[in-house]
């Protein structure tokens, strides 16, 4: 694609406009945000699918195994997002902001429909799953160079005194793009019922393709950067913007306590209240599917509106401490807010765990860290056993030491049931006192009040949203100011590359990897709501280095290079 040739604007004016937005500035919004939902909704498909695609790709190992491995695949495309970052904002800073981003969106909308296309485990075997994570990791380069690109061309347009309102649209996006795959999913469940799970969950990512061809359509209708363009024919841009942004202690440090003081808690808590809390209702609590992305979407729809809010809210008195105070507010109410949830969308395992709590009693040498993704390790020990029945059906349980060499021992209320070591066993008899342990332990845990899945009838429906709003409450807090914050922090040469990479670092390790490690604490400690303390200690470490050391922005001139 050919680049056309660039001419000196007038410099733009850093003097606040008078009231409202114009028609340009609404089609640069406009252009940039929708082209940032599909991105958003190609990404999401896959986590909110996570479910169904452990069974269709991870075919071959063992239930929890599959869907932490599923996880995994799902974090695969954030681990790569820092790469992204570098490679298109080196992009973005020598070419230009638009067709950088234009190169972002077809990578990502590409690999989307190919999604929906794979055959599965059961139809190639292995090519499966690699050709899968392989599509995850083009997903995250392409996402890890959007965000910075529709960033940094919507501030670059706005007029001083509305950057965060500008820019906070664009934060709509990501909520926007969730709850738009939440509705393409729910409809085409009703629409196909059964055959959903067989071959249905297949069309939202093959309608990816219309939303790319649109998105394309729209990109290349926008001008470029106003301050790019100057910048450009003042010729003063980078020539070395990846240089200039990490190999400079001046822009490293500012990098560093960008990612330690404001992206790493703004990611914990965007997780946590947009796929954490879903898997939490759907695995943990066994909420029906299509209930529990029901009552996500409509918590989505009432918090939604104040990306705005808060947006709008930071032009006025800053971007530091909102964002500080949503890490906060986050990390003390989220043990209540999910033990509410708990107790408002399954209060039979809510009363079960109070009434007759499960304690796996086991010699910790006899316990392994039980995470398989290749589907060979044998967990045949007695406290594997054990653990691992209670960890496939998501039941609470308490860890109770042993002396060395005791058998491990499930107790549920004053019932105790002994497990078995199977490491010497036979085949044909292993699986005979495995059948023999299993129905003890389903009769105990039901006899218990340990639901087999959430009774609809009993869920209380309006505090589960009320619930899922405050989550997401948090989310527009510590995002909705974030972007404006970060271009303001790096000068117009090398801003795409400098606020690129420590915002996918926060939100592509830290944030990306949240679900998956979350989990995983949770099926270690039998505890439901341990893998909490993850994002709480991350929100409280960013409010502290943010507080003491992140600066104020919003009254500064971005168009200095």
């Amino acid at each position: 694609m050919a680049i056309a040739p660039v001419t000196a604007p007038q410099p733009p004016s850093e003097a606040p406009k008078a009231v409202g937005i114009t028609r340009e500035e609404k089609r640069v919004i406009f252009a940039s945000s929708l082209g940032t939902v599909f991105e958003w909704y190609d990404f999401y498909l896959y986590g909110s699918l996570a479910a169904i695609i452990s069974k269709q790709f991870f075919g071959a190992l063992n239930e929890t195994s599959a869907f932490i491995f599923a996880l995994l695949a799902f974090a695969a495309g954030f681990a790569v997002r820092p790469f992204g970052a570098i490679v298109f904002g080196r992009l973005g800073d020598l070419i230009g902001r638009k067709y950088t981003f234009l190169i972002t969106i077809l990578i990502m909308g590409l690999s989307t429909t190919i999604v929906g296309l794979l055959p599965s485990y059961a139809t190639i075997g292995m090519a499966a799953p690699v050709i899968l994570i392989g599509l995850r990791l083009f997903q995250g380069l392409a996402l890890g160079g959007e965000y910075g690109g529709a960033a940094t061309y919507v501030a670059e347009h706005a007029p001083k005194g509305k950057r965060g309102l500008f820019t906070s649209w664009i934060q709509t996006t990501a909520t926007v793009g969730l709850f738009l795959s939440l509705l393409v999913i729910l409809g085409t469940r009703m629409a196909l019922g059964p055959k959903f799970e067989e071959w249905g969950w297949r069309i939202p990512f093959i309608l990816s393709a219309l939303l790319l061809a649109i998105s394309v359509y729209i990109r290349l209708q926008l001008q470029e950067s106003p301050v790019f363009k100057r910048m450009k024919a003042e010729g003063k841009g980078s020539k070395a913007p990846i240089t200039e942004s990490f190999f400079r202690w001046n822009n490293l440090k500012i990098v560093l306590l960008v990612l330690f003081g404001g992206v790493v808690g703004q990611a914990v808590v965007w997780y946590t209240g947009m796929f954490y809390e879903l898997f939490f209702l759907t695995q943990t609590l066994k909420v029906e599917a299509m209930a529990a992305n029901l009552m996500v979407a409509g918590a989505l729809i009432l918090a939604t509106p104040f990306f705005i809010v808060f947006g709008a809210l930071s032009d006025k008195v800053g971007r530091k401490w909102i964002i500080m105070a949503g890490c906060v507010i986050a990390a003390l109410t989220y043990f209540p807010i999910f033990k509410g949830l708990t107790k408002a969308a399954n209060p039979a395992i809510f009363e079960a765990a109070n009434a007759n709590p499960i304690t796996v009693v086991s010699d910790p040498g006899d316990c392994s860290f039980q995470f398989d993704p290749i589907g060979k390790a044998k967990f045949n020990t007695s406290c594997d056993i054990a653990k691992s029945w209670l960890a496939k059906k998501y039941i609470p349980y308490r860890n109770e030491n042993a002396a060395p060499g005791t058998p491990a021992s499930v107790k549920i209320g004053g019932t105790e049931i002994k497990s078995f070591d199977g490491r010497t066993l036979p085949p044909a008899e292993f699986k005979a006192q495995a059948a023999t342990f299993d129905k003890q332990l389903a009769d105990a845990v039901k006899t218990a009040g340990y639901p087999a899945k959430a009774d609809m009838s009993k869920v209380n429906t309006p505090m589960v949203v009320f619930l899922l709003f405050l989550l997401a409450l948090y989310v527009t807090m510590v995002y909705a100011p974030i972007a404006a914050w970060l271009v303001e922090l790096f000068p117009a040469r090398i801003r795409y590359t400098s606020m690129s990479l420590p915002y996918h670092i926060g939100n592509g390790w830290f944030g990306g990897f949240l679900p998956t490690i979350a989990f995983a604490m949770v099926a270690a400690t039998g505890d439901i709501y341990y893998g909490l303390w993850y994002p709480i200690i991350a929100a409280i470490a960013t409010a502290i280095i943010g507080s003491l050391f992140m600066p104020e922005t919003k009254d500064r001139d971005i168009h200095h290079t």
